[in-house]
């Protein structure tokens, strides 16, 4: 289905800065009737493109506060509409006054996302440079908000629009085979098609790469402390912070419930969660508290099962291991300071001390591996959970060209499959009822 319906020209307002007070608070409002709402709230249109300071009067004139206007006529804004933006003081009360007397003046408040979604049907930004904004809004590293903004840029649909020009060209060549049987010139053979459905599986490679990075950069990884009381998860989990995120003692069964502590390492999201130690106990806190771990290590990325050192994995720790879901999963041994050993990683298995920090960057690196992380991530796009899943199913179908390669008629079928699966990353072809899910997430006044 086609996604780029006609957008809706009513007045649309909402403000657009961060709730709270503030130097400057902004009201922005969208639609075709701007221009009278902007006589009626300003005295005269402001000249299109240019600051101009203000007044903002109400409905008997008197200011309800002053600042600055600026005019966009369609569709050189935002939206591709007319867009008034009035940018005043940034109390929540005087922007409420300002949003109120806009819609007395006919426009209604704006729904989340709804100015990116007009921008989208207007054809100002395509779906994954809408996300983009979104993403850059929420970036929780420099790195992921440098991604974003080659999203926002349009990188990533740039490569798309390349693969799918790839397919469309393909799709003709196969095409022109089944018009025209009669022909003696083999038009795959005679123009590579083959060596071409090749190139796009490597470019597709490359872009479902890019991609994961980026998704690892919005998403993060998600790693559960497990193990019995007092193996030194609370510990483990203050020296990845870099503070005291959770409180050490002696004390068996000190962590009660799960204490959740996000960091970065080069940039990747970490969400640590610290667990209640796993073991049998009447303490009714407690049980509930182990409750807790368990259904934690269910929605992990990965467990980092500690125990001790000086005594290894033992009958307590493979039944822990035993329960474990398909979860990727990490031994620790801590309290290396206590046995004299010197940090190492051995496969999946680590040598640490959490006390003293000693091998504690061999973690992080070994969690960005598991991640799957490359340290060359300056070329990621911001990469959402359904983008990962149309490139997956692309690829999908690509593959199965390949198998069917020999029977035209499902060659070019898979071949169109391909394609439709790649122009739903931009929204080319994207279902109503998906683009309100996407919008609906947005910040109101975006």
């Amino acid at each position: 289905m086609n996604a780029r319906t006609r957008a809706p020209t009513d007045l649309i307002a909402a403000i657009a800065t961060a709730p709270g007070r503030g130097g400057v608070g902004v009201v922005r409002v969208s639609g075709a009737d701007v221009v009278p709402l902007a006589e009626a709230i300003l005295g005269r249109v402001p000249t299109p493109r240019h600051a101009m300071f203000s007044r903002f009067l109400d409905a008997g004139g008197e200011v309800l506060d002053e600042g600055i206007a600026l005019y966009f006529a369609a569709p050189h804004s935002f939206t591709g509409e007319h867009v008034l933006e009035l940018q005043g003081h940034g109390g929540p009360v005087v922007l409420g006054l300002i949003l109120q007397r806009c819609i007395e003046l006919g426009a209604r408040l704006a729904a989340p996302g709804e100015f990116s979604r007009r921008a989208f049907l207007n054809g100002k930004l395509d779906l994954a440079q809408a996300e983009a904004v979104a993403d850059l809004i929420d970036a929780a590293s420099s790195e992921a908000a440098r991604s974003a903004v080659r999203s926002l840029s349009g990188a990533f649909s740039a490569r798309i629009a390349e693969l799918v020009d790839g397919l469309t060209r393909l799709r003709m060549l196969v095409e022109a085979t089944l018009d025209f049987p009669e022909e003696e010139i083999d038009f795959l053979k005679q123009a590579d098609a083959f060596g071409r459905l090749d190139a796009l599986d490597t470019g597709l490679a490359a872009v479902r790469t890019q991609a994961r990075q980026g998704a690892l950069l919005r998403e993060g990884l998600t790693a559960v402390l497990i193990g019995q009381p007092n193996v030194g998860k609370s510990s483990l989990l203050n020296q990845l912070a870099g503070f005291e995120a959770a409180i050490v003692t002696e004390i068996a069964g000190t962590t009660r419930d799960t204490v959740r502590e996000a960091i970065q390492i080069e940039g990747v999201p970490l969400h640590v969660i610290d667990t209640a130690g796993l073991r049998e106990t009447e303490d009714a806190v407690e049980r509930l508290g182990i409750e807790r771990t368990w259904a934690a290590v269910e929605k992990a990325d990965v467990a980092l099962l500690l125990v001790d050192a000086a005594h290894g994995l033992g009958d307590e720790e493979t039944a822990i291991l035993g329960r474990l879901p398909r979860v990727a999963r990490l031994t620790i041994h801590n309290k290396i300071d206590a046995t004299g050993e010197a940090p190492r990683v051995a496969g999946d298995e680590l040598w640490l001390s959490a006390k003293t920090g000693a091998g504690v960057d061999l973690l992080r690196r070994k969690l960005l591996e598991v991640a799957g992380w490359q340290a060359a991530g300056e070329g990621a796009f911001m990469a959402r959970a359904r983008h990962l899943d149309a490139l997956e199913r692309a690829a999908g179908h690509l593959a199965s060209a390949h198998a069917v390669a020999s029977q035209l008629e499902l060659f070019a079928e898979e071949l169109r499959l391909a394609q439709a699966a790649l122009s739903e990353i931009t929204g080319e072809f994207t279902a109503d009822d998906l683009l309100g899910e996407i919008f609906g997430k947005f910040c109101i006044g975006k």
